[in-house]
């Protein structure tokens, strides 16, 4: 696994299609994923620090894992099919680990909030990168 980063957040509220791009950490690879404008407006909310007066949507996820005294270990951007990402949310409750299948917009909005590291599979970095390449 690849360590990444968050490294830009376009948000174009005229379209549905919203853009982050994750970065290797330790490295000069990136590559964008394609997330809706809600998650967009999540992840962005969650790297500004903003608060809202009552808890949306990922902000409840990460309450819920609070309440069942879970931490979030890391999101895993685990798998690219048919150019759809996949990802995983790993939970520690318990000393048990858990994995959550989940969307890597919503995964990656649940890491901003909690300062989670970012993984990407290795096969998908190379994937991904070597059709990066081919345009």
């Amino acid at each position: 696994m690849v360590p990444m980063e968050l490294s830009k957040i376009i948000i174009t509220e005229t379209s549905d299609h919203q853009i982050i791009v994750l970065k290797e950490r330790d490295g000069q690879r990136s590559f964008p994923i394609v997330i809706g404008l809600h998650e967009a407006w999540a992840i962005d909310r969650a790297v500004k620090g903003v608060t809202t007066p009552r808890p949306l949507t990922h902000d409840l996820i990460g309450s819920i894992i609070e309440g069942l005294h879970a931490g979030i270990i890391k999101v895993v951007i685990s798998d690219l099919r048919n150019n759809t990402f996949f990802a995983k949310i790993v939970l520690q409750q318990n000393g048990l680990l858990v994995e959550i299948d989940s969307r890597p917009s919503d995964a990656i909005a649940v890491a901003m909030q909690k300062n989670t590291p970012i993984f990407v599979a290795t096969k998908v970095l190379e994937e991904v990168c070597k059709l990066e390449s081919e345009f």
